[in-house]
């Protein structure tokens, strides 16, 4: 029996070589488009055929691997045509065409998103960590504290005798760990331009500034607590990992965006600036009271500092005291230390937990 030929479509062919548009007649064949018309007679597989997604407006257009291509005004025809000819949507431009499937790609897109910042990119960031060599982060520990010397931090003005006191309590509390199960450390000391504060920086470097140490009375128990925190931070590597993840971050956003030239640009600062997640946190916190058990001072020296931040907070906003705290609301955004990481229930509660007996 005579296979019965298929629809007819009117269109206009370019044959890739010249801009001489030409009327054309389009009819699919089996497995082959014919194109016929003045002076037009090809055939093309329709495997090599780039069709047009569907759109509800604009002209259709599809090209021939070969060269060549040919174009049709008439949308609705052209789609009509495509359907009698045996053709069908994809997948992907039928959920264009749904409201449903436009919501449930955004939905799952939204839920990829939220899947690769809190599991992905921390994993994919402790395994490039877990490479990566301690001389990498001496290196950006060393460019932070250039930075952040440079924009946030003065030389401090604790009496030498001071400086040294808080640092041999430090090393102290540490003599009761395990030998070679404590990383490398420096302790400096700094004048803020952002009130109280302190911060680990990869490599090693623990800063604490001459704020902190006047907030808490100079009570070397209540630094040691802190070190001990920001020792943790060291010990797991947060502040590497955190810029890995920024950079992954960034590399995926170049992939989209196409512009990957500001990724690594703001680096240094990036690492003083930088909060640590609540998962970091958590991390260093347990670091601290680990140390702090082990030198036989009691966790809840910790919480002497979060009374004493809540306590300035207070002050702080008091009408009579707005002006006190101009500086820390001007650096509010700043990720480092206790700056971002307030007082909370939870946090309380673990020390006063670990306190206990």
């Amino acid at each position: 029996m005579a296979q019965t030929p298929g629809p007819v479509l009117e269109a206009v062919y370019f044959d890739g070589q010249s801009a001489r548009a030409r009327p054309v007649r389009l009819r699919i064949d089996g497995a082959v488009l014919r194109v016929e018309g003045e002076g037009v007679d090809r055939s093309v597989a329709l495997a090599d055929v780039n069709w047009p997604e569907r759109t509800r407006h604009g002209m259709r257009v599809a090209h021939f691997e070969g060269g060549g291509s040919v174009q049709c005004s008439d949308a609705a025809a052209w789609d009509a045509w495509s359907r009698a000819g045996g053709r069908r949507d994809s997948l992907v431009v039928r959920l264009q065409q749904s409201w449903r499937g436009v919501l449930v790609s955004v939905t799952l897109l939204a839920a990829l998103a939220v899947a690769l910042q809190q599991w992905g990119l921390p994993a994919a960031a402790r395994a490039v960590v877990a490479v990566t060599p301690l001389s990498v982060d001496e290196s950006l520990g060393a460019a932070t504290l250039d930075a952040i010397d440079g924009t946030l931090m003065l030389p401090s003005r604790l009496a030498a005798g001071e400086r040294a006191r808080l640092k041999a309590a430090f090393a102290s509390a540490l003599a009761a760990q395990p030998p070679g199960s404590v990383p490398a450390w420096n302790l400096e000391f700094r004048r803020s331009r952002i009130g109280p504060n302190a911060l680990a920086l990869p490599g090693g470097t623990l800063l604490v500034t001459d704020e902190l140490v006047e907030l808490v009375d100079r009570d070397e128990r209540v630094i040691t607590a802190v070190l001990a925190h920001e020792l943790g931070h060291v010990r797991h590597r947060h502040g590497l990992r955190a810029l890995v993840q920024v950079t992954l971050l960034g590399g995926l956003a170049s992939v989209v965006l196409g512009d990957f030239s500001s990724v690594l640009a703001g680096v240094p600062v990036l690492l003083g600036q930088a909060s640590y997640s609540r998962a970091a946190e958590r991390e260093a916190d347990a670091e601290a009271v680990r140390i702090l058990q082990a030198a036989s001072i009691s966790p809840e020296v910790m919480v002497t500092l979060f009374d004493k931040l809540a306590q300035r907070n207070s002050a702080k906003d008091a009408p009579d005291g707005a002006d006190t705290g101009r500086a820390e609301r001007q650096a509010s955004w700043l990720g480092i230390a206790f700056a971002s990481h307030p007082a909370d229930a939870e946090r309380v509660q673990y020390f006063r937990q670990a306190a206990r007996p």
